[in-house]
């Protein structure tokens, strides 16, 4: 898809998703990328990292419609990562991700419709197929949300999403948080040692995004094909690249965390389109036929399996070692 000369909104764009696709669109010659987002120190930080005119900023609030419709004007497209992302945040706070993840989505798709954008890609999470976390239901709603615009089919305006596995070295992830215990000779804080997780670079979740633009229509969920690793695994790569001695403390699985976390269930594997390094899940186009809901229906095969990080690709510690050194955040920590 040819994007010289369009406008994207990008929501929650501050963050490290944000910054990572407003340098790959800058160079694809786009005409204005705007940020929304109600930070304005990370604004001010995002605006001195990244010189360039056609980059502007938007102070606001997903959660008031008023100042989302606003920011819609003049946009072709928008890229929607404005999220409560945090699970132990979201479990002691489970409204407040209520507002952000579900009200706040509402907001965004019917000021889309409005303003008649043309396409808007939402940023989604492993976390929502099988929710036990206040975290991962919101943002299961909102994919139900956007599930529901595209059936209802009263727009222009496609919708599509991308779920994501753990982004590495993204803000709030595991391997920042490893390596500042590493720099401060405290013992790596381990939940579970056999605890498994996704391993995804920043410029893989771009790529994502883009393929779901490029490709999708409107209802489709996008996730990528990824490698994962233990939580014993990747500390141990870390301690290896650091040549850090002193022992993990295990200090048991926290409120709402999962032992391996889905990137499709095993219903929706039964009916994937395979992208090669991606899966394309197309959306459940049925309407509000109850004869039809309740009657029609389709055998699942034995056969399928969930997507999860316990069944992917499992990385050996040798290979996580060789992924983390080609990381900017781990380089530059090996130099200070």
């Amino acid at each position: 898809m040819n994007i010289e000369g369009k406008s994207f909104l990008i929501t929650g764009g501050t963050g490290s998703f944000g910054s990572t696709v407003c340098e790959y669109l800058l160079m694809k010659n786009v005409k204005e990328i705007r940020i929304f987002s109600r930070d304005e120190n990370k604004q001010y930080h995002m605006r001195r990292k990244i010189k360039d005119s056609r980059l502007s900023f938007w102070i606001g609030d997903i959660r008031d419609f008023d100042s989302v419709l606003n920011a819609c004007n003049n946009m072709n497209y928008i890229f929607h990562a404005a999220a409560l992302k945090q699970v132990p945040s979201c479990e002691f706070y489970p409204i407040e991700a209520v507002k952000t993840n579900i009200l706040g989505t509402e907001n965004l798709l019917k000021a889309a419709i409005l303003k008649r954008i043309e396409k808007v890609v939402l940023l989604s999470t492993d976390k929502a197929v099988y929710p036990i976390n206040a975290m991962g239901i919101s943002k299961s709603m909102m994919e139900k949300l956007m599930l529901a615009k595209s059936i209802q089919n009263i727009t222009q305006t496609e919708f599509c999403a991308t779920r994501y596995g753990n982004v590495m070295c993204s803000r709030g992830s595991v391997i920042p948080l490893f390596v500042n215990q590493i720099k401060n000779n405290n013992p790596i804080t381990i939940t579970d040692p056999e605890m498994t997780r996704y391993l995804m670079t920043l410029g893989e979740s771009v790529d994502l995004v883009m393929h779901a633009f490029s490709e999708g229509s409107s209802g489709d969920i996008f996730v990528q094909k990824s490698p994962a690793c233990t939580l014993k695994d990747l500390a141990t790569a870390l301690k290896n690249i650091f040549n850090y001695k002193k022992e993990n403390l295990i200090i048991g699985t926290r409120k709402g965390e999962k032992l391996y976390e889905s990137l499709l269930s095993r219903e929706e594997m039964a009916r994937v389109h395979d992208h090669g390094k991606f899966y394309k899940l197309p959306a459940d186009n049925r309407v509000l036929n109850y004869d039809k809901f309740y009657k029609e229906g389709k055998q699942i095969s034995r056969e399928y399996r969930e997507y999860t990080s316990h069944n992917t690709e499992r990385l050996d510690v040798s290979q996580i070692q060789d992924l983390l050194l080609n990381l900017d955040f781990i380089k530059k920590e090996l130099e200070n």
